[in-house]
């Protein structure tokens, strides 16, 4: 990837004030829940530069950046993971990819988006429209990926990946995504949560006549209590962006949401805006056409080849020399 340069001082001056990029993966309940804080301001910044976005661009993006990233503590060992919102309204939708080595990217699928009239909210749900969520995974030794689906219901980024997770693989899933700007327009503040009920080994108990006094039904009414009361937190979250933004320490808020239930953090990592691709990459990528059209463009087409990489907007030049290597 070439890295977009962030020019904006006011900007570059502000990320040095507030907390690092991070997130930090925890626990509470004795185990039963298991959820991730996620700091995301520079990984949204370095984004909205590789892709030059606008705002409404960048609101969008940005929360599919970092519902990706909360994704990342869902993979077992080595992981690449799909998400993918396709939508009928004027957003189309986007495409964004995360990595269990901590890396982000993805794309638009519409960019820029149309309007008709200026923003007045960020309610997104006029620009999506019905369609599906799809999550994709790949593990390693897997020979072909693991595929999800389900159909839209909210028209909100993050509530439709947690009412994947109920349908897809029926998990008690939430997700909280902020991204918070300034009078000018620069993103001063974005990040996100994880929250997910861990079910116990063997599935959901099954009462039956003969085990209904068997304490079965106690343990599933004191689950249920215990979701509700956690899921009652969760909502009381403040903005996790402006949080960020005003410099306070988002960690600490949410320990303080979740107190009761004894949260513990286990791992803190980094997590950031990155691509794999490279010149190399594109040039291999031609020369394993077919050999016919591989022939064709040395012949015909006008170099140096420019590519442009749809997940970071990296710009690449091919020359014909690296083609006939």
């Amino acid at each position: 990837m070439i890295k977009a340069e962030i020019k904006d001082k006011e900007l570059l001056a502000h990320l040095e004030k507030i907390h690092k990029d991070e997130m930090t993966i925890f626990v509470m309940a004795d185990g039963e829940f298991r959820g991730a804080f996620f700091n995301g301001t520079r990984l949204v910044n370095q984004m909205r530069a590789q892709h030059n976005l606008g705002i409404l661009e960048t609101m969008i993006l940005g929360q599919a950046m970092i519902c990706a990233a909360l994704l990342i503590p869902t993979m077992k060992g080595r992981e690449h993971l799909t998400f993918r919102y396709d939508v009928n309204g004027p957003a189309a939708g986007f495409s964004v990819e995360a990595d269990s080595s901590g890396f982000v990217r993805g794309f638009l699928l519409q960019n820029k988006i149309p309007l008709d009239a200026p923003l007045e909210n960020w309610d997104l749900s006029p620009f999506f429209g019905d369609g599906t969520v799809t999550i994709s995974r790949v593990g390693e030794g897997m020979k072909a990926p693991q595929v999800g689906t389900t159909e839209i219901l909210y028209k909100n980024i993050a509530m439709d990946l947690a009412h994947y997770f109920a349908q897809s693989e029926q998990i008690h899933t939430a997700f909280n995504t902020s991204v918070q700007f300034d009078e000018k327009g620069r993103v001063i503040g974005a990040g996100g949560m994880f929250l997910q009920h861990m079910p116990a080994a063997g599935g959901k108990s099954k009462i039956t006549a003969s085990t209904a006094n068997s304490g079965a039904e106690d343990k599933e009414e004191k689950e249920s209590v215990l979701i509700q009361k956690v899921e009652n937190a969760f909502k009381a979250m403040p903005s996790i962006g402006k949080g960020i933004a005003d410099g306070g320490d988002m960690e600490e808020v949410t320990y303080g949401l979740f107190r009761e239930f004894n949260p513990s953090a286990i791992l803190s990592r980094d997590i950031i805006f990155d691509c794999p691709c490279s010149p190399d990459f594109y040039a291999t990528h031609i020369k394993n056409l077919p050999r016919a059209e591989v022939q064709d463009i040395l012949a015909n087409d006008k170099f140096p080849l420019e590519i442009i990489c749809h997940n970071c907007g990296s710009r690449y030049e091919i020359t014909k020399e690296m083609l006939q290597n």
